[in-house]
C-alpha cells in the first residue's frame, strides 16, 4: 500500500471517529435540552437517565439499520490458516512484517458486513474508559457531596443494607440462577458453559444498585429523611461492596482439575481476599484524603491559595489519582476514590480558599451528571451496537425472578432485625419503598461489559441490560405513584426536623466526633479548636507546633459542611447585642453551657453540627438587632435573606 493510500486511510478513520464523538455530543445535548422541558413542566415520570437511553437507543437503531458503509472487499482476505485467534499477529508479506490485533469474532454467515461490523465497533468503547475515566467522577462526587447528618445518624442500618444486604442479595440471586441454568441445561437452552461461579458473578454484579431516578425525585419532593439516607448510603457502599464481591468470586480457584467445583479452604480464601482488598482500598482512600489535608496545610499551599485555578487543578488531580494508585496497587479503585471523597470533604476542604471550594463542588458535580448522563446514553446504544448479545428468553425470565427475591430477601429481614434495636422504626411503608427503590444503573452496567469474552459473560451482560432499562424507567417512572399510593410523608423543615441529634447517633459515633472534633481537625484543617485548648498541657511545645495559626481565630464549632446552594443557611457567634429605641444596649449569649466542661461543649458541638441543614456554610460574627418599631417587641431572628436597608423614615427591624 502506498503512502497516499495509507494517508487517505488515516484521514478517513479521523472523519469517522470525530463524527462517531459528535454523536455522543449530540446524545448529551439533547438530553440536557429536554432535562431543561421536562424541570419547567415539572415532569416526574421520566428521569434524566431513562430520557439518556431512550435517546441511545433510538441512535442505535439508526446506526444498526439505517447507516452502511459502501462495501469493499479488495483488501480484506475471509479466510487464513490458523488454529487459534492470538492476540496479536504478525504477517510476513514478500518480507515486510505487518502487526495485526485481534478486533473479535465475527458471526458466520457475516463476512461480507465487515465494514458495518467496523463502524458499530468503533461506537463500542474500551471497558477500561468506564472505570478510568467515567466512574471515578461519579463515586467521588457520591462522597464528597455526601449528607452525614442523616448518614451517620443512620449508620448502622446503612452497613448492614450495603454489606450483609448485599452478600445475602449475591448468594440469593446465584443460587436462583444455578436453578434456572441447570434447567436450562436439561431442556438444551444453553449453548455453553456456565458454572455456578457465573451465577454467584452474576449475582455480585447486578446486587449494585443505582437508584438515581428516585433519589431525585425524593430531593425533588422533600420525601422522608431518613428514607433518602437509607437509600442514598446504601447505593454509595454497596456499589463497592459489589465491585470487591465480584472481584472475590473470580478469584475463586480451588485445587485440582475442576476450578468450578466447590472448596471450603478456597472459598475462606476468597473470603479473605473481599476482606483484604476492601480494607486495604479504604485504607488507601482515607490514607491519601488525609495527605492532601496535610499538603493544604504546608506554607506552599497556603500562597498557592492565592491563585485558585490552579489550587483547583492540584485537587482535582490529587483526587483521581487516588483511583489510579489503589488500581495500580491491586486494589479496587472504586473503595478508594470513594473514601477519598469522603476525607477530602471533611478535612481538606476546609483548607481550600472560599473561589476553591465553589470551583471544586462546581466541578465534580459537573464531572458527575455528564459522565452518568454519557454512561447511561451508552446503555442504550449498545444494545444495537455490541455484536456478540446472547438473549436467552429463560435466563432473562430467572434473572428478573432472582432481582426481586434477592432484593426482598435483603430489605424486609434486616428491617426487621434492624427495628429490633431502632428507636426510629423502619416502617413497612418505608420498607416497600426501599423495595421498590432498588434500581440497577451505571455500576452493574461497567461490571458486566468488562468482559464479554465467554458465552456465559456475554449472557449477563445482555441481561444486565435489560434489568437496567426495566427498572430505571418502570421502577423509576413510578415512584411518584409509589409514593402517593404508601403515603410516605414529606420531610418537616420545622422543628422536628431540628431534633436532638446527640442522643440519635450512635454511640461510637459520638465517641468518634469527639476525638475527630478535638484533635483530628485541628490538626487537618484550619478550623476547630486550638490543640493547646485539647491537649494536656505537658504536650504545649507539640500542640503549638501542630496548631494552625488560623485556628486561633476561628471558634471551635466552625461548620465543615459543603456549600449547598439549594440548602444555605447562616449561622452567627452567640452574641446578640439588643439596642432599643433609647440607645441602650444589652448583651445576651445564648450558650448554655459556659460553665460546662470539655466534653459537654463536645456534646452541644455535636448538636450544633449535625442538627443543622446538610452542607452549611459557617459566617461567624455578631447579630446585631436594630428596633425601629416597637420598642416593647422582643428581638426576632428573621430566617428569610435580609432586606434592602430601609430609609430612617421606614421603622423596621432587620439583622446586620
Amino acid at each position: 500500500m502506498d503512502k497516499a493510500a495509507t494517508e487517505m486511510m488515516a484521514e478517513e478513520s479521523h472523519r469517522q471517529d470525530s463524527a462517531n464523538l459528535l454523536i455522543f455530543i449530540m446524545l448529551l445535548t439533547l438530553t440536557i435540552l429536554t432535562i431543561w422541558l421536562f424541570k419547567h413542566q415539572r415532569f416526574r415520570f421520566l428521569h434524566e437517565t431513562g430520557l439518556a437511553m431512550i435517546y441511545g437507543l433510538l441512535v442505535g437503531v439508526i446506526l444498526r439499520f439505517g447507516v452502511h458503509v459502501p462495501q469493499s472487499m479488495s483488501d480484506v482476505m475471509l479466510s487464513c490458516a490458523v488454529n487459534a485467534s492470538p492476540a496479536t499477529l504478525l504477517v510476513n508479506v514478500s518480507g515486510r512484517f505487518y502487526e495485526y490485533t485481534l478486533r473479535g469474532e465475527v458471526s458466520q454467515g457475516k463476512g461480507h458486513q465487515v465494514q458495518d461490523d467496523e463502524m458499530l465497533r468503533k461506537v463500542t468503547f474500551d471497558p477500561e474508559v468506564f472505570f478510568n475515566i467515567l466512574l471515578p467522577p461519579i463515586i467521588f462526587h457520591a462522597g464528597y457531596s455526601l449528607k452525614r447528618r442523616h448518614f451517620f445518624r443512620n449508620i448502622g442500618s446503612i452497613l448492614a443494607y450495603a454489606f450483609m444486604g448485599t452478600v445475602i442479595s449475591c448468594f440469593v440471586i446465584g443460587l436462583i440462577m444455578y436453578g434456572f441454568v441447570w434447567f436450562m441445561k436439561l431442556v438444551g437452552q444453553l449453548d455453553g458453559d456456565f458454572y455456578f461461579t457465573d451465577c454467584l458473578f452474576f449475582g455480585a454484579i447486578i446486587s449494585a444498585t443505582d437508584p438515581v431516578t428516585v433519589l431525585a425525585i425524593f430531593n425533588e419532593l422533600k420525601v422522608d429523611v431518613d428514607l433518602y439516607a437509607l437509600l442514598f448510603g446504601e447505593s454509595v457502599l454497596n456499589d463497592a461492596v459489589a465491585i470487591v464481591l465480584s472481584s472475590s468470586i473470580v478469584a475463586y480457584q480451588p485445587a485440582g482439575d475442576n476450578s468450578h467445583s466447590f472448596e471450603a479452604m478456597a472459598m475462606l480464601k476468597s473470603f479473605g481476599i473481599f476482606l483484604g482488598v476492601f480494607s486495604g482500598s479504604l485504607a488507601l482512600g482515607v490514607a491519601t484524603g488525609v495527605m492532601t489535608a496535610l499538603i493544604s496545610l504546608h506554607k506552599f499551599f497556603t500562597k498557592l491559595r492565592d491563585f485558585s485555578l490552579l489550587e483547583t487543578a492540584l485537587f482535582f488531580l490529587m483526587s483521581w489519582s487516588t483511583f489510579l494508585l489503589a488500581e495500580a496497587c491491586g486494589f479496587t479503585g472504586v473503595v478508594a476514590v470513594l473514601f477519598c471523597g469522603i476525607t477530602q470533604a471533611h478535612y481538606t476542604y476546609n483548607n481550600l480558599s472560599p473561589e476553591s471550594q465553589d470551583r471544586t463542588k462546581q466541578l465534580f458535580e459537573l464531572l458527575h451528571f455528564l459522565a452518568e448522563n454519557f454512561i447511561f446514553s451508552y446503555m442504550g446504544l449498545t444494545l444495537f451496537s455490541f455484536q456478540s448479545h446472547v438473549f436467552n428468553p429463560l435466563f432473562i425470565i430467572g434473572a428478573f425472578v432472582a432481582v426481586f427475591l434477592g432484593r426482598a430477601a435483603n430489605i424486609y429481614p434486616l428491617s426487621f432485625l434492624l427495628n429490633l434495636g431502632r428507636k426510629n422504626k423502619i416502617g413497612a411503608n418505608l420498607q416497600h419503598v426501599m423495595m421498590f427503590a432498588g434500581l440497577r444503573g451505571a455500576m452493574a452496567f461497567a461490571l458486566a461489559i468488562r468482559d464479554t469474552e465467554t458465552y456465559a459473560r456475554q449472557m449477563m451482560f445482555s441481561t444486565t441490560l435489560l434489568i437496567v432499562f426495566f427498572t430505571v424507567w418502570i421502577c423509576g417512572g413510578g415512584t411518584t405513584p409509589m409514593l402517593s399510593f404508601m403515603s410516605i410523608p414529606s420531610a418537616v423543615l420545622g422543628g422536628s426536623q431540628w431534633r436532638n441529634t446527640k442522643h440519635e447517633s450512635a454511640w461510637p459515633f459520638r465517641i468518634w466526633y469527639n476525638f475527630d472534633h478535638n484533635y483530628l481537625k485541628p490538626l487537618l484543617t484550619h478550623s476547630g479548636p486550638p490543640l493547646t485548648a485539647t491537649l494536656p498541657s505537658c504536650c504545649g511545645p507539640l500542640a503549638r507546633c501542630l496548631t494552625s495559626p488560623q485556628a486561633y481565630e476561628l471558634h471551635d464549632d466552625d461548620s465543615d459542611f459543603i456549600l449547598n446552594d439549594a440548602n444555605v443557611s447562616s449561622m452567627y457567634a452567640d452574641v446578640t447585642v439588643s439596642t432599643d429605641a433609647s440607645g441602650s444596649h444589652t448583651v445576651n449569649r445564648n450558650r448554655s453551657s459556659t460553665n460546662s466542661t470539655g466534653g459537654g461543649l463536645c456534646d452541644e458541638g455535636l448538636d450544633h453540627e449535625l442538627g443543622l441543614a446538610e452542607h452549611e456554610v459557617a459566617i461567624r460574627g455578631t447579630r446585631l438587632v436594630l428596633p425601629m418599631d416597637d420598642p416593647v417587641e422582643p428581638p426576632t431572628t428573621v430566617t428569610l435573606p435580609p432586606p434592602p436597608s430601609p430609609p430612617h423614615s421606614d421603622p423596621r427591624r432587620h439583622r446586620l
